[in-house]
């Protein structure tokens, strides 16, 4: 399973770091001496350091100032751009005279200068000029706007000022950091002042602007108010309205009186009507009309009845003395017929009277009908008068109060127009400082020493993300699916490894073949494979080398070897060996020699078959069917034979000879075959149904590798003699 595959362990980690240690400490040092020289080289610093309260001031009247909003984030924004301005910049270079003295600041801050510096110095101001002849050119060459003196010291002020508001207060510090300590302090300072000036001038050009519209604006509220107070008069003038409002509020009252007196008026004459109509019915018949209780109340009435009674009473106290006929009794008789007259004459007089009291009620109600519909039709008039009255006054009124407000405005503006927006007090005036504020060194180099590690951990990290290539067995044969046959560590010095197996047989590189020996031979359960190929898939990963010290690995445990160079393109073999090379498999396979092609090796029972001189067709003579009757021949007389073949990726040889055995080992070297190689041999292998036994792994680095890969084992033996010479055969 690859590591990417799989959980990572801490200790995956620091195996990655262990490995990468050499890019880690590469990293780190680089770093942090890019740091120290960067420390030592910059230029010292001085900062000079000016704090202010800044506060907030909202004039609204007369009375000139507001109460200071202190939750204000935009306004309080506004003044550090302020402080941070080209305008304030201009101002503390005319308050300090930079444009001539600028340079001067300059130069004195050199002299105390280090030799590391004054190069660093001298490569900056060499950039810069370089920037500015390329800047000031413009593509097609002709000479662009060079930047004024002026403006560049502003650039050099506004760059080194820092502004930085205090949390939690209104407290604002105006930070200079300069290489010159007596600058450092003029500019802060200076800066301050020139704020003030600023805002200043700030706040008097737009209350001059201010009042000037302001002026322009009365003019015409003006006019509009006397044409408006022309066109009320006239209205007035002409409707004959003086006290509008008096009448307004009079007619509605004589509305509610005259509606009050038509009701009363109404309702008497409806009872005057009744008590009319009812006399008017008994108006001939003096006794039922004295039934009716207005005309039996009658004063005068009642008296005539009571006359009338004392008449009759006394009639009949003379008829008892006197006759009929008798004058007394003529006279009382006439008497009481006159008093009935009286009392006939007395009740037409009073219901004549009920009639014209009846009449006159009929009469005063329509006249109070006729006053009401006077006055409703009064009121609608004069409403209607009112409301056009209303309308010119209430636009006398608007443009009164404009022009009013306009001119106590231009007043208060031209009180209030030399107050500031905010109030600024200086709570620390800067001053020379004594020793430089930047470089932190100390800081510097504690920072580059964890920027360097970190640094150098990713890029340990970040190099081993971007190996591909196999480096560890238990990894390859997960990623592959092929076993891992054999292991052979990395060899750190430059002692010849083909021959390790027959000079230093103990060691831990022989071991190591050995192993791979035993893993061939057991690879089968009935017989180990008679025919091995040894192939790997790109050159230089150690096939001609595994070829060898396998043949000698195996030669020593008494079997009957051949080792055939199979590579007829750059064969090796013979050279190892120190045999010729002037016929071999070449020659045989094209038929110029016969089955003599056999050398002797180093030992009895290794025999070796050089791939004998360079073929221009070796692709055509490896699938010939001499091949495979060699082999077929061979096989008869040795126990194992093994054939060293090009590389499968490179040449087809190699996919050719694989028909002929019965087995195929591919080799791959540690962190040199990639996994992406190694998948595309095996499948080109598989492909063509190669029989392929496993991976064999060289230079595996021990400290790389797992912790198996020991010390006994990496310890190099000593070198054994042996022959190295190998005896030609016929």
């Amino acid at each position: 399973m690859l590591i990417s595959d799989r959980e990572m362990h801490l200790r995956d980690y620091l195996k990655v770091v262990s490995k990468r240690r050499g890019a880690v400490t590469t990293f780190f040092g680089a770093t942090f001496l890019l740091v120290l020289l960067a420390t030592f080289a910059a230029t010292p610093l001085y900062e000079g350091k000016t704090r202010i309260v800044i506060e907030k001031v909202q004039p609204s009247d007369l009375t000139g100032r507001g109460r200071a909003d202190s939750m204000d984030p935009e306004f309080y924004e506004t003044q550090y751009q302020l402080l941070k301005s080209r305008a304030v910049a201009y101002r503390v270079m005319a308050m300090l005279s930079l444009e001539e003295n600028y340079d001067a600041y300059r130069q004195e801050s050199r002299k105390s200068a280090s030799g590391l510096q004054s190069l660093w110095l001298w490569t900056k101001d060499l950039k810069n000029q370089l920037a500015t002849f390329l800047k000031i050119r413009k593509p097609d060459g002709e000479p662009s706007a060079q930047p004024s003196k002026k403006e560049w010291i502003a650039d050099q002020l506004l760059e080194n000022l820092k502004v930085r508001p205090l949390e939690n207060s209104r407290i604002v510090s105006i930070i200079y950091e300069s290489p010159n300590p007596e600058l450092a302090a003029l500019v802060p300072n200076a800066t301050v002042k020139a704020y003030v000036e600023e805002t200043l001038e700030m706040k008097m050009e737009s209350s001059r602007r201010t009042l000037e519209w302001m002026s322009k604006k009365a003019e015409v509220e003006r006019a509009k108010l006397e044409n408006a107070e022309q066109n009320l008069q006239a209205y007035m003038g002409a409707n004959n309205i003086l006290t509008v409002e008096d009448r307004v509020a009079v007619v509605p009252e004589q509305l509610s009186e005259i509606s009050s007196q038509l009701v009363r008026a109404e309702s008497k004459r409806k009872e005057l009507e009744i008590l009319y109509q009812k006399v008017k019915g008994v108006s001939g018949d003096t006794d039922l009309a004295e039934t009716v209780a207005a005309i039996a109340s009658d004063t005068t009435l009642q008296a005539l009845r009571a006359q009338i009674v004392e008449a009759e009473k006394s009639i009949m106290e003379l008829s008892g003395k006197f006759g009929q006929k008798h004058p007394v009794m003529i006279k009382a008789r006439g008497d009481l017929q006159v008093l009935r007259r009286k009392r006939s004459h007395e009740v037409a007089r009073i219901i004549e009277s009920i009639k014209n009291e009846y009449e006159l009620a009929v009469s005063v109600e329509a006249g109070l009908r006729d006053q009401l519909a006077k006055t409703k039709s009064e009121a609608l008039v004069l409403n209607e008068k009112f409301i056009q009255y209303g309308a010119l006054k209430r636009e006398v009124d608007t443009n009164r109060q404009m022009f009013d407000a306009l001119l106590l405005r231009m007043k208060e503006q031209s009180i209030t127009e030399e107050n500031q927006a905010a109030d600024l007090w200086i709570v620390e005036e800067a001053k020379a400082p004594g020793k430089p504020a930047k470089p932190w060194k100390g800081v510097n180099l504690l920072l580059g020493s964890i920027l360097g590690l970190f640094g150098g951990v990713g890029l340990a990290f970040f190099l081993e993300y971007l190996d591909n290539t196999i480096k560890n067995p238990e990894e390859a044969e997960a990623g592959l699916g092929a076993a891992v046959l054999g292991i052979v560590p990395l060899c750190h010095d430059r002692h010849p490894i083909e021959e390790v197996v027959l000079k230093e047989p103990r060691s831990a590189f022989a071991e190591s073949y050995k192993a791979l020996r035993t893993a061939l031979l057991l690879s089968s359960a009935d017989s180990p494979p008679g025919k091995i190929l040894i192939t790997s898939s790109l050159p230089g990963e150690g096939k001609t080398t595994t070829s060898v010290n396998l043949a000698v690995a195996l030669a020593q445990s008494e079997h009957r070897v051949l080792l055939i160079d199979g590579d007829l393109r750059k064969p090796r073999i013979h050279k190892i060996f120190r045999l010729t090379n002037q016929k071999g498999l070449s020659t045989y396979l094209a038929g110029t020699t016969g089955g003599d092609i056999l050398e002797k090796g180093p030992l009895a029972n290794l025999t070796v078959i050089p791939a004998g001189p360079i073929a221009p067709n070796p692709s055509e003579l490896l699938a010939s069917s001499r091949m495979k009757k060699l082999l077929d021949t061979l096989k008869q007389e040795f126990d194992i034979i093994i054939c060293d073949s090009p590389p499968v990726l490179s040449v087809a040889d190699a996919r050719i000879l694989s028909r002929f055995f019965e087995g195929t080992v591919l080799v791959t070297r540690a962190g040199q075959t990639t996994y992406e190689v190694a998948k595309k041999t095996l499948k080109i292998l598989h492909d063509i149904n190669a029989p392929v036994l496993g991976l064999m792994i060289n230079s595996l680095d021990h400290k790389e590798g797992e912790d198996y890969y020991n010390a006994y084992y990496a310890a190099p033996e000593p070198a054994q003699k042996g022959s190295m010479a190998g005896e030609r055969i016929a």
